[in-house]
C-alpha cells in the first residue's frame, strides 16, 4: 500500500486538491477564521474553507477571517501550516498510517525563501515528502498541453494572487512573468470604483459576485445590469444601486492592463523559432480568470494571437500538480529545486 499521492494548488483565492486515482477531490477557499481569547497568547482556530468565507466582513470583533496566503506566497507561515494540515486530514482522515506525498504549486517568480516556506509547511503539516512545481508548467500539464517537446507553448494561468505568463519548451520555463495583478486585485478595483462613483461602500464578496455575475473584459452589447447593496458614505445608511457590466469593465481596466504588459513583454523576449510555433498554436488560458468575460477576445485583439481558454480552467494547475506526482520520474528535471 503506498502512501496517498496528492497534489494541492495552494492559491492565494482557493485550495484545489488533486488526489492520484480519483482526481479533484476538494476545492475550497483559502480562509482562516480565527477567534481572539482573552489570556491566550495564540488565537484558536474556528474555522477554514468555506464556512470561514462566509465569515469574511461579517464577524464580531473577537472574530477575525483572514486569507494566509498573498499574491500566491505565504503571508502567515502558522496559519498556513494550520489550513494544509487541515485539507490534508480532510482528504486523508486523521488517523493515517501512511503521511502523504505531495506536490504543491509555487509562482515562478518566488525566492528561495519562499519556496523554503512552502515545503516546511507541508513537511510540518504531515506529509512524508513534499516537492514544488512552477504555477505555469502546472497549468500546462494540466491543460493537457505536450510540454516535453521541443515546440514552444505560451501558457497564460490568472489566479486569485499572481497572474503568470510563461513560454515552456523541452519541459521547462523559456521565458515567463508574474505579475501581481489578478482575480483579487479585480475585486478591490471594482470596490473602489463603486465607492468613488456611487459613494457606495462594498465589501469584497460582494466585489466578487459582481465581477463573476456581469464582469467582462470587453464592453458587451447589450449590457449586462445587477442591484448592488451597500452602505452609503454620506448617509451612513444601507443603499441599493444598480450597475451596468460597461462600468465593471471600465473599473478593472488599469489590473487588465497590467496582465496585458506581461503577456506582451514574455512575447517581445520569446525566441524567434519558438514565437512562430505560439503564433501557429495560439496561447492558452487558465485558472479562475480565464472565466471572466471575453478575457480571451481581449488577449486576441491586443496581441493578434489566438487565445483559447482550456477546459476546466479553475482546475488545471491542481490536476497538473497531481499528474506530475503521479509521472513524476518524467517531470522530475522540471520540478522546482528547494536548498
Amino acid at each position: 500500500m503506498f502512501a496517498r499521492q496528492i497534489g494541492i494548488d495552494l492559491g492565494t483565492a482557493n485550495v484545489i486538491v488533486y488526489v492520484r486515482g480519483k482526481g479533484i477531490v476538494l476545492t475550497e477557499p483559502s480562509v482562516v477564521a480565527l477567534a481572539h481569547e482573552d489570556g491566550q497568547q495564540r488565537p484558536r482556530i474556528v474555522a477554514v474553507g468555506e464556512e470561514a468565507r462566509l465569515m469574511l466582513g461579517r464577524t464580531p470583533g473577537s472574530i477575525t477571517a483572514v486569507r494566509p496566503m498573498r499574491d500566491g506566497v505565504i503571508a502567515d507561515y502558522v496559519i498556513t501550516e494550520y489550513m494544509l494540515k487541515y485539507f490534508i486530514d480532510k482528504t486523508c482522515g486523521r488517523i493515517r498510517i501512511f503521511h502523504p506525498e505531495l506536490m504543491i504549486c509555487v509562482p515562478s517568480g518566488v525566492t528561495s525563501v519562499e519556496r523554503r516556506a512552502v515545503k516546511d509547511a507541508a513537511v510540518r503539516a504531515g506529509a512524508r515528502d513534499a516537492h514544488l512545481i512552477e504555477e505555469p508548467l502546472a497549468a500546462a500539464i494540466g491543460a493537457n498541453i505536450p510540454i516535453s517537446g521541443p515546440s514552444g507553448n505560451l501558457i497564460i494561468d490568472i489566479g486569485g494572487g499572481t497572474a503568470e505568463i510563461a513560454v515552456i519548451s523541452l519541459g521547462g520555463i523559456v521565458v515567463s512573468r508574474s505579475v501581481r495583478a489578478a482575480g483579487n486585485k479585480l475585486d478591490e478595483a471594482i470596490a473602489s470604483f463603486v465607492r468613488k462613483r456611487y459613494n457606495l461602500m462594498i465589501g469584497e464578496r460582494t466585489a466578487e459576485d459582481v465581477k463573476i455575475q456581469i464582469g467582462s473584459a470587453l464592453p458587451m452589447d447589450p449590457e449586462l445590469t445587477m442591484e448592488v447593496r451597500g452602505r452609503d458614505l454620506i448617509a451612513g445608511l444601507p443603499r441599493t444601486i444598480t450597475i451596468g457590466s460597461n462600468e465593471i469593465t471600465e473599473s478593472m481596466d488599469p489590473v487588465l492592463q497590467q496582465i496585458i504588459g506581461a503577456v506582451k513583454a514574455v512575447l517581445e523576449e520569446t525566441p524567434p523559432e519558438l514565437a512562430s510555433d505560439v503564433i501557429d498554436k495560439g496561447m492558452v488560458l487558465s485558472g479562475g480568470g480565464a472565466l471572466l468575460r471575453n478575457m480571451d477576445k481581449l488577449l486576441t485583439q491586443v496581441t493578434g494571437v489566438a487565445c483559447y481558454v482550456a477546459e476546466n480552467p479553475l482546475y488545471c494547475v491542481a490536476k497538473g500538480t497531481g499528474l506530475a506526482l503521479e509521472h513524476l520520474d518524467f517531470f522530475r528535471r522540471s520540478l522546482v529545486a528547494v536548498h
